[in-house]
């Protein structure tokens, strides 16, 4: 069964311009999520499902029909699509959504809208970074390795010294595993960047103190691999949190949540993978310059085709 790639595009809406493409960076206008599309189909997956916000839907799926219409498995297999939307009052029955909350549930209860259009194994990522080739290999190995499991999930976990931008600071989780490469904790550190006298440093978001951080330590990307079992977990999960937090104006439902309640819970655990590939995206409009030059790179090392899809 080939795995089925999750795409969070909810937050795309105000980039997305209606109509407009998102932002070209590729040779030939081609967006950061081209070329995840092209690494996952390459890597073996199947079908993808995005998620997205109803305003935009329709624009958005045309242009990804029209875009993507004829691309092929390697296997000859037509690639799949699907279309699914995240709003604020998605919500489970018995929960009342605070008239005066606008902010999303956050990237868990992004993933909980694809639950009844995805059946087998399935990766999540975000739709505006970069994740390279080799990643999604390791991660649809991962996935047809584990499609019969229930309660083992994985993360991506990339170098934080391939994850920083020269433009500025950047929020990272760290990740913490045990001797069996099990996740143990994701730490959130803030404002990371490499400093003056060489040293990578970060705010601890618990504690606020900046800190000494190890750039060959593994950090998370929002890059994971779940089973379908996680969905029912996740559900079960997502109503304690509303039980706590319906009636708060910002806060979300984040997977590194989800998957530490699982972990805690003894109700799921999940295996650190490592990747060689380098994270890069436009978190500042200072980043988009060498996002560009990156990709006329690829094309002129024939990393990949340019147009990337005719």
């Amino acid at each position: 069964m080939k795995p089925t790639l999750l795409v969070l595009a909810a937050g795309m809406g105000s980039r997305y311009g209606g109509l407009k493409q998102m932002d070209g960076l590729g040779p030939s206008g081609e967006t950061i999520i081209d070329y995840s599309i092209y690494d996952a189909v390459q890597a073996g997956f199947g079908k993808v499902v995005y998620v997205v916000r109803e305003h935009f839907r329709e624009a958005f799926e045309q242009s990804v029909r029209q875009k993507y219409n004829g691309v092929r498995c390697p296997d000859g297999e037509p690639l799949e699509f699907l279309f699914v939307t995240q709003e604020l009052d998605k919500i489970p029955e018995g929960f009342a959504l605070n008239p005066e909350r606008t902010k999303p549930w956050g990237t868990a209860h992004a993933v909980l809208m694809a639950q009844e259009v995805i059946h087998e194994p399935f990766a999540v990522i975000n739709g505006d970074d970069y994740y390279g080739k080799a990643s999604f290999r390791i991660l649809a190995e991962w996935l047809r390795e584990h499609g019969q499991s229930e309660g083992v999930y994985s993360i991506v976990g990339f170098k934080l010294d391939h994850t920083l931008s020269e433009s500025g600071g950047v929020s990272r989780g760290i990740c913490a595993y045990d001797g069996d490469l099990h996740l143990t904790d994701v730490a959130e550190h803030l404002d990371i960047k490499k400093e003056a006298d060489g040293v990578v440093r970060g705010d601890n978001s618990l504690t606020g103190e900046r800190v000494d951080l190890d750039g060959e330590a593994l950090c998370s990307m929002n890059m994971w691999g779940f089973t379908p079992d996680y969905f029912a977990k996740s559900a079960e999960i997502f109503q304690t949190f509303l039980e706590a937090n319906a009636n708060e104006l910002k806060k979300e439902y984040y997977i590194p949540y989800a998957v530490d309640r699982m972990i805690r819970l003894g109700i799921g655990k999940c295996d650190v993978l490592s990747t060689p590939s380098h994270w890069f995206g436009v978190t500042f409009k200072e980043d988009r310059p060498a996002v560009v030059e990156k990709f006329k790179e690829f094309a002129e090392q024939g990393v990949y085709p340019t147009p990337l899809y005719k």
